[in-house]
């Protein structure tokens, strides 16, 4: 009898099917390391290949994991339960509308790539996460992401007007469309955005976009210690005004940072318009934009706010500097392993005037344990990325390192706080799910997943399925962004 993969082959050319060592060890894993190889890699070239693909999936039960970049940092497109592989990272064909200020993507096209192609038209998409350069559209519906400008322009939700795509049992669907109201029926649309893969396939998406900022100002400040830092946060947004990025960075994450560039590119460091003797500080990288007046303007009243505590600041002259500033934080993510070899990245979400009882917290833990926990983030919104960072070959450090992140957890939601603001829960996070949700907000959601994939098809093992990854190895292994 024909095999699953041989009824593929059937309906899609040799090219489309991958089952390499190379291809599927490629596939297996994500930013979080785990891998998990599939047995096989599909890379249909249209939507009728990719319905073949379901058909088969369905009929014969195949565990199908949807993938562009595999920037993902919780695990979301780790092939958990094996199966299968669908690439769509070759899905790229992207077309700005400047009469509507919108665009149309495939999932393949990159934040990055969009941006660029609406600066053209001197528009622009304003959802930055970090992975910008390589992070892809289709991804970060899926997840939600956010990044630096969040608080002033919003998530990625807040810029999908459709999407279109298919139903894990393969039927093809289209939600909302290339109008700026749409009501009708259930918001099937918003429901696929977050929902990391579980619920549909996005094989296209309509986004919009907004006008361009004329100009934008980055000013570096640096205080002696987080308190003092966090303290100007919040003098700024007593101000009401809401910069277009707030980033804070605490001492160990800015320590890790200089370190990292010292060691792969000192060149970056030379570059860097700011030489500290003594203790590390802690920094608050801001930026204003819009028209050049009104960027000037609330840059002065940031700096009114945020600047009377501050050690040191420095003004961007040109746009090459400021792009060395924000090259710097950037490059926080890969910092931090310069602290340990393995790292449980948490990305909650605060109250703004919880940001300083949870540091606290983050300080207690860190003395408790005695493992580093570099933290950074965007103070305008509350979204902070912890990191404990810990040894993996040394059983104590993981155990400290699983204490502390449960630990963490349940502050933060105590905190009335969040466990995920825009990395999602792919299987990272899947134990503390029912810290943030109750039993039946737990009990809707499986019902919601037994809706639209009766046959538990699509992303299996993610969300709602416990998951303990500090239990499981990481793979070494040199991805794209990495540094």
């Amino acid at each position: 009898m024909d095999t699953p993969l041989d009824r593929l082959r059937n309906a899609l050319p040799p090219e489309a099917i991958d089952t390499s060592p190379e291809g599927t060890f490629r596939a297996s894993l994500d930013n979080l390391r785990l891998s998990r190889c599939p047995e096989a890699v599909l890379r249909p070239a249209d939507e009728e290949g990719v319905a073949a693909i379901l058909a088969v999936a369905n009929d014969c039960g195949i565990p199908l994991t949807t993938r562009g970049a595999g920037s993902a940092t919780t695990g979301a497109t780790t092939p958990a339960a094996g199966g299968w592989v669908l690439d769509l990272s070759g899905w790229t064909q992207l077309a700005v509308r400047e009469e509507t200020m919108s665009a149309f993507v495939q999932p393949g096209v990159t934040v990055k790539a969009l941006d660029d192609a609406a600066a053209q038209a001197g528009l622009a998409y304003p959802p930055d996460p970090g992975s910008a350069r390589h992070a892809t559209l289709g991804g970060t519906i899926a997840c939600n992401a956010g990044g630096l400008r969040g608080a002033k322009y919003g998530v990625t939700r807040d810029y999908v007007m459709g999407l279109e795509g298919f139903l894990p049992t393969g039927e093809f669907v289209r939600w909302g469309g290339n109008l700026r109201k749409f009501a009708c029926g259930y918001n099937i649309r918003d429901l696929w955005i977050g929902s990391e893969g579980t619920l549909g396939i996005i094989t296209g998406a309509i986004l919009r976009l907004i006008p361009r900022p004329a100009v934008r100002r980055t000013t570096l400040l640096a205080y002696a210690d987080e308190r003092a830092a966090l303290d100007a946060a919040a003098a700024v947004r007593k101000r009401r005004v809401i910069p277009s990025i707030l980033e804070f960075l605490d001492r160990e994450t800015v320590g890790a940072t200089l370190r990292l560039w010292q060691r792969v590119a000192p060149d970056k460091l030379a570059a860097f318009p700011t030489k500290w003797t003594g203790q590390t500080p802690a920094l608050l990288l801001v930026e204003t934009d819009g028209e050049p007046a009104h960027a000037d303007t609330e840059m002065a009243a940031v700096l009114e706010a945020a600047g009377a505590h501050a050690t040191h600041r420095h003004a961007a002259r040109t746009e090459e500097e400021a792009e060395t500033l924000w090259t710097v934080r950037r490059g926080c993510s890969q910092a931090m392993f310069e602290l340990g070899d393995t790292k449980l990245n948490e990305d909650v979400v605060l109250p703004l005037d919880a940001q300083i009882p949870f540091f606290e917290i983050v300080d207690r833990l860190r003395r408790e344990t005695g493992l580093p926990m570099p933290t950074f983030g965007h103070a305008a919104d509350g979204n902070f990325h912890v990191h404990i960072m810990y040894d993996a070959g040394n059983p104590a450090h993981r155990d400290k390192a699983r204490d502390g992140i449960r630990r963490l957890m349940e502050q933060v939601v105590a905190l009335d706080g969040a466990i995920s603001g825009e990395h999602g829960i792919g299987l990272a996070k899947t134990p503390f799910m029912h810290l943030q949700h109750g039993t039946a907000e737990l009990g809707l959601m499986k019902r919601l997943k037994e809706t639209f994939d009766p046959n538990n098809v699509l992303n299996p093992a993610k969300l709602l399925e416990p998951f303990e990854i500090w239990n499981f190895p990481r793979t070494k292994v040199r991805l794209p962004w990495d540094h």
